[in-house]
């Protein structure tokens, strides 16, 4: 059931938007009071996830960028990109989101919302199977990077990559997702880990338990105030445009604030989910992570008891679990968006045509389900023999027009190419993949359902049907 939508107080401006409200608003997060013991600064309450802001503009500037390639190695444009991606010096401009038509963007600069941060730093620490190369996330970031400064704008023809896609949707899964699930939704809840009773640093208004959760709100990527919003509103806030300027502007000052008021990431993905109507993963996780909030607040400053610790588990758990249908939801969708370029692409194939535009947009949806699945792969949750077929199934990249796919990279990181399936059966790998999405996470929204196509298919493979997958 979707929740009502409430009435607030007017803000003032200031980093937060609610940073000054006469009244405390229970329903938005924002506004919970400092209860730090012997607090001595001058701060009006204890919300802050600044960083995580910088590191979501720092992800929306790095995608921009990754699509500015000329098709040569371009040294200059790698070093920007990088800049991004693991540099903490001031003065990034924040390339996306910007201002456009009414839809006016209060902040330019990074540093505005945080200074020194970068997102390198935070990505999972893990080896990414899903990826060639046994790499880190932050190396398999840094690869694709070097990939994407050489790349006609973002888009690699010749293997299949179109790295905006792949970079954006692994960042997200490696660093917002791993930092929040895996972190501090994880093992700094524990009693002995940043605790409630003691200021996070010497000299800050809010504790050690009410930090950690702010900073994994900050990951989600929604407005403070997101419980007075409908879906189709958030969405439309993440999409910039002119009419949401009005729904996202919850201080009146006639502009959006990147740090309270703009969605982002998987918040994005969430909202862009819901308006279906058949799911609610936006309202779930926004309301577990204010319910999570006001208990680590009620506790005034003093250690959490085991009970209330227990209970916060609780509000993170339907967190994680949420989070993560959100992204199966979407590896859901765009393996359906893949098979139906396929579909397009064999047909006019065997008409004799030329698939143009129609072999991009294949490239570009398979670069979104690869990121998505790469990204379900990072919570710290060991997926098992699940992880193992969505890797097999989807392979290291697309099949191409000769029927081969790459199957990895030499010591140089040139990749390495090799026949595998037809795109009939690769199309038939897309229906598997949605499959394993319904039978191992539940999805629901189930968007580009193409699954009623799985008989006609396997009748028409025939015994090429039951081995229709990569190892």
């Amino acid at each position: 059931m979707k929740l009502k939508k409430i009435v607030t107080a007017l803000a003032v401006a200031s980093l937060s938007s609610f940073g000054a409200m006469a009244q405390a608003d229970q329903n938005a997060y924002a506004d919970f009071p400092v209860t730090v013991k012997d607090y001595q600064g001058d701060a009006k309450h204890s919300v802050s996830y600044g960083g995580q802001m910088a590191r979501h503009v720092l992800h929306t500037s790095l995608k921009k960028l990754a699509a500015q390639g000329n098709g040569q190695p371009n040294a200059e444009l790698k070093a920007k990109m990088m800049a991004y991606f693991e540099g903490t010096d001031a003065g990034r401009e924040i390339l996306s989101p910007t201002s456009k038509g009414g839809f006016v963007i209060a902040q330019s600069q990074v540093d505005e919302l945080s200074g020194k941060k970068n997102l390198a730093g935070k990505a999972y620490k893990g080896a990414v199977t899903s990826w060639p190369g046994n790499m880190t996330g932050a190396e398999v970031l840094a690869f694709m990077i070097d990939k994407a400064s050489a790349a006609d704008k973002g888009y690699d023809s010749v293997n299949g990559y179109d790295y905006a896609q792949l970079i954006s949707k692994f960042t997200m899964g490696a660093v917002f997702y791993n930092q929040a699930v895996d972190n501090y939704l994880d093992e700094k809840l524990e009693a002995d880990t940043k605790p409630n009773n003691k200021a996070y640093k010497d000299g800050k208004p809010y504790t050690g338990k009410e930090h950690v959760w702010d900073e994994a709100f900050g990951y989600f990527g929604v407005p403070a105030h997101t419980l007075e919003l409908t879906a189709e509103q958030v969405y439309n806030i993440a999409k910039g445009k002119e009419d949401a300027l009005s729904v996202a502007d919850h201080n009146g000052d006639g502009k959006v604030s990147l740090y309270d008021e703009m969605a982002y990431a998987h918040g994005y993905y969430a909202a862009a989910t819901d308006k279906s109507g058949k799911t609610d993963y936006l309202h779930t996780i926004t309301k577990a992570f204010v319910d999570g909030r006001q208990l680590i607040s009620d506790a005034n400053g003093e250690a959490l008891t085991d009970a209330q610790r227990a209970e916060l588990k609780g509000h993170a758990k339907v967190i994680a679990e949420n989070w993560e249908k959100v992204i199966a939801e979407n590896v859901f969708k765009y393996a359906g968006s893949t098979y139906k370029d396929l579909q397009k692409i064999t047909s006019i194939l065997e008409a004799g045509g030329s698939v143009g535009d129609d072999y991009r947009n294949y490239i570009k949806h398979w670069g979104e389900l690869k990121g998505f699945a790469m990204a379900l792969q990072v919570s710290g949750k060991d997926l098992g023999e699940t992880g193992v077929q969505l890797n097999r199934l989807i392979g290291f990249g697309p099949v191409l027009l000769g029927n081969t796919q790459v199957t990895g990279i030499d010591a140089k990181g040139n990749y390495l190419q090799d026949s595998t399936v037809t795109m009939d059966e690769y199309m038939l790998q897309m229906l598997k993949v949605q499959q394993l999405m319904v039978d191992e996470f539940g999805v629901k929204a189930r968007s580009k359902d193409v699954l009623a196509g799985m008989e006609k298919l396997v009748e028409k493979l025939g015994a090429k049907a039951a081995s229709a997958e990569n190892d």
